[in-house]
């Protein structure tokens, strides 16, 4: 196919090559180590160290206050979203509780990218490269000023496996807190997200909808600070954030306009405020309490020297986390963190170990895009600690493992309210059968595939291929009704190191919707979706196309079998004829010669491996 795929010249399938080491880690942290030991040690009053003090004083820091805690303070804020838009107060609230906790206040910024403003364009490129960035630049802020501990405020999807990933190569006392979720925004008396908004331009593009319809949606559908208020992919990591223990269990949930400064913006507006405003006036200040508590925990694990990062991150409560994902009906992205933050953390998971967990967990919960409700909502039915308590109690999650506040999950969550059966559900009788979440394998995804069945119940499909080399050819194919009932839609070479960044598909996926295409098209690809994505959408096909995966090999017409209850994907070609193909196949130029895309394509590993990077 042809279209908007720019890219400068090369032909090769990009490789991985082996690199060496001539310093084990051990041997290195042990050095570092003993050298931090004795900065730390003289920092309060070491002739040495007397130029680091003189910058604490031009700052307003006594230097008799560094004996105590010093706490850095990672911030995702960015003015370029709504989703981490609360964030700087949060910051301050924190600073102010760990200052008044005898600790030393650190705070700085890292970047986020809007996976929402990238959407549909080649923006999107730089949101799965931004979770190592982000990952980087607090790894490398850690080393350099050699916190005591650690807090990370995050919000947009990719902060929250950044800061983990962050967390488990430095191991210092650390937790996190989720910045939280928008409120749904209400039209026509019913509740409405971003998802609503998206499927609605599909909508318009094939004449099914109305541009006023479109209009009034936008205008609606975000009514203040927070992330996406559907159980879309940030959502699903708060989840995942208190069943790994790493953060207080209850508080990441919280909205993001429950604050002192938020309300004070709503209640400065004219008499009509919006039903979302008064409601977070009503909660006044829960969010910036919750800044407050992460602030002097910090400082207490700071002076106890621990536990460290690595406390929970470990095999049990990485598969904790995986079934409150499950339990949430959360983001295929959720996987993908998980494996990252396995291998970042020293114990990597395979895609079969996380859908092992997904196999047996129940969706308890019932949110969009999958359910009814939002992140408000479940807050409202007792949080995260609601569901964890009834996984508990099924016997599928550990409430054993720790938490950083001391105590154990099951205790973290033993007052929470009983499953209301609206918002949450008994496992016994969920609000759907386990294995929505699967990994797929055969003959075009030998390394595995990820599907999430949400917005259809198919579990088979099998029809012609349709090939696309990038997302815009395959949006443009849907948008000018090219594309049939009974098709299924290949994107390739948007892989991790083919697009390169893996770009979510959410553009396709919504347009399919929107077209009313939603249950007889499905897709597959090495990219990525977003998890406001509906229908039989089948994504991180590994290995990718870009490196030689059977995906090049596909072409128009070519019968694709799709069985979620035989966990298979399959392309009905011999076996003789794909290894042809594949001696034939050429992929696309490179789109980027230099800088970040470049290096990122070079060094990144597989999506079956968490699309980590090369060390």
């Amino acid at each position: 196919m042809t279209g908007p795929c720019p890219r400068s010249p090369g032909v090769d399938f990009v490789a991985l090559t082996p690199t060496n080491s001539t310093l084990g880690a051990g041997e290195a942290a042990g050095v570092d180590d003993n050298a931090r030991a004795r900065a730390r040690a003289g920092l309060r009053d070491a002739p040495e160290r007397a130029g680091a003090r003189a910058h604490f004083r031009a700052m307003g820091i006594d230097p008799a206050r560094l004996d105590g805690p010093i706490v850095g303070i990672a911030s995702t804020w960015t003015g370029t979203m709504p989703c981490n838009l609360n964030q700087r107060e949060l910051s301050d609230r924190a600073a102010e509780a760990i200052a008044a906790a005898g600790g030393v206040p650190l705070p700085f910024n890292t970047i986020a990218v809007s996976d929402n403003q990238a959407q549909g364009t080649p923006g999107m490129r730089a949101s799965l490269i931004s979770r190592e960035v982000i990952a980087d630049s607090i790894e490398l802020m850690v080393h350099a000023h050699d916190f005591d501990a650690v807090l990370c405020l995050v919000g947009c999807d990719k902060t929250v496996p950044a800061a983990l990933m962050a967390l488990a190569r430095v191991d210092k006392p650390g937790l996190v807190l989720y910045s939280g979720p928008m409120r749904a925004g209400r039209v026509r008396g019913e509740d409405v997200t971003i998802q609503h908004v998206w499927e609605a331009v599909g909508a318009v593009e094939r004449g099914s909808g109305t541009r006023e319809e479109l209009d009034e949606l936008e205008r609606e559908a975000c009514p203040g600070p927070g992330t996406c208020a559907g159980n879309f992919t940030a959502n699903t990591m708060a989840v995942a954030l208190d069943c790994l223990g790493i953060a207080i269990v209850g508080d990441g949930l919280i909205p993001a306009d429950a604050t002192a400064g938020q309300a004070g913006a709503a209640d400065a507006k004219a008499a009509g405020a919006t039903a979302a405003a008064a409601k977070a006036a009503g909660e006044a200040d829960a969010k910036g309490a919750a800044a407050e508590r992460a602030g002097r925990l910090a400082v207490s694990l700071a002076e106890a020297g621990g536990p460290t990062a690595r406390a929970f991150l470990d095999r049990r409560a990485l598969l904790n986390a995986m079934a409150g994902i499950a339990a949430t009906g959360g983001s295929t992205n959720g996987l993908l963190h998980l494996l990252a933050i396995s291998r970042e953390a020293g114990n990597p998971l395979s895609l079969d170990d996380l859908t092992a967990v997904t196999a047996t967990t129940p969706s308890i919960a019932s949110l969009a895009p999958s359910g009814r409700w939002v992140a408000d909502d479940l807050q409202g039915a007792g949080g995260t600690a609601a569901v964890i308590a009834e996984l508990i109690r099924a016997g599928l999650l550990d409430g054993e493992a720790p938490t950083v506040a001391g105590v154990t999950l099951a205790e973290a969550s033993a007052d929470a309210p009983p499953p209301d059966g609206e918002v949450v559900f008994e496992a016994e009788r969920p609000f759907k059968p386990a294995g929505r979440l699967a990994s797929l394998r055969g003959n075009l995804a030998p390394e595995g595939c990820v599907v999430k069945l949400a917005g259809t119940e198919r579990t088979r499909q099998a029809g012609p291929a349709r090939v696309f080399e990038c997302e815009e050819d395959c949006a443009e194919a849907v948008r000018s009704g090219a594309v049939h009932p009974g098709d299924v839609l290949v994107i390739r070479y948007e892989g991790p190191a083919g697009g390169p960044g893996m770009r979510e598909m959410l553009s396709v996926t919504s347009s399919v919707v929107g077209a009313g295409l939603g249950e007889s098209v499905a897709l597959v690809t090495d990219g990525r979706f977003s998890g406001a994505t509906r229908g039989l959408m089948v994504g991180h096909v590994a290995p990718e196309a870009a490196r030689g995966g059977p995906l090049a090999a596909v072409r128009d017409g070519d019968r694709i079998v799709i069985d979620l209850e035989a966990r298979s994907l399959q392309l009905d070609v011999a076996d003789d004829e794909l290894a042809r193909r594949l001696q034939e196949a050429a992929p696309p130029p490179n789109r980027y010669d230099f800088g970040v895309f470049a290096r990122y394509r070079a060094s990144v590993r597989s999506a079956s491996e968490g699309a980590v990077l090369r060390a």
